[in-house]
């Protein structure tokens, strides 16, 4: 899968959490979204780059997380594995187990 048509892919499944999505899929938009927050990071000492920033995170966190559960179904788990993620340390380790 290229690189637009996986952002694309994730933003027209963007509410979508049954399912599965490739490794590929996953992986370029978590890219795209590392380049992207770079990139507004680099302007956030303004106060327009910071409302863009904000604006871009608030956007993406429902396909964001959509992707992320739909991944857990293609590994063969449940989505709501998504949330151990937030118990510090103990959640990753559980996740990479």
């Amino acid at each position: 899968m290229k690189f637009m048509d996986a952002v694309e892919h994730v933003f027209i499944n963007y509410a979508k959490f049954d399912g599965r999505a490739r490794r590929s899929e996953f992986w370029l938009f978590k890219l795209f979204q590392f380049v992207v927050m770079a990139g507004l990071l680099l302007f956030s000492f303004t106060e327009i780059g910071l409302i863009m920033l904000i604006i871009f995170l608030l956007g993406i966190f429902i396909p964001s997380l959509a992707v992320c559960w739909r991944r857990f179904h293609d590994v063969g788990r449940s989505g709501w594995w998504y949330f151990i993620c937030w118990i510090p340390v103990i959640g990753w380790i559980l996740l990479v187990i």
